[in-house]
C-alpha cells in the first residue's frame, strides 16, 4: 500500500496516458475509412447475384427470412458501434481526468 501512496503521481500519469492512448487507438481503428473496401465490393456482388437467383426462383419465403435476419444483424451492428463509441468516450474522459488529477498540487498537512 505504501508503494501506491509513494508513487501515486507516476501511477496516475501512466494510467492517464494509457487510457488516452487506448481511446485514440480504438477511435481510429474503428472509424470507417474513405472509399469502399474489396470485401464490401465482394459482398455487394454476392448480394446482387443472390437477388438475381431469388428473382428467377419465385420463392418469396426465403426473401422474408433473409430480410428479418439482416434486420437483426443491422441492429446488432448499430448496437456494437454505439458500445465502441461509448467505450472510446469513457476511456478518453478517464485518461484526461487521471492526468489532470496527477498535476493538481495537494496541500500537505503540517503535523
Amino acid at each position: 500500500m505504501e508503494f501506491f501512496i509513494k508513487h501515486k503521481i507516476l501511477i496516475l500519469r501512466s494510467a492517464g496516458t494509457l487510457m488516452l492512448l487506448i481511446g485514440f487507438v480504438v477511435h481510429f481503428w474503428v472509424t470507417p475509412k474513405e472509399g469502399i473496401s474489396k470485401n464490401e465490393i465482394a459482398a455487394a456482388n454476392i448480394a446482387r447475384m443472390e437477388a438475381k437467383v431469388a428473382g428467377k426462383s419465385n420463392n418469396g419465403s426465403k426473401k422474408q427470412k433473409k430480410k428479418e435476419k439482416s434486420k437483426y444483424m443491422q441492429e446488432f451492428k448499430n448496437h456494437q458501434a454505439k458500445q465502441v463509441q461509448y467505450l472510446t468516450i469513457i476511456s478518453m474522459i478517464l485518461g484526461v481526468g487521471s492526468l489532470g488529477y496527477s498535476f493538481v498540487k495537494k496541500k500537505e498537512p503540517n503535523t
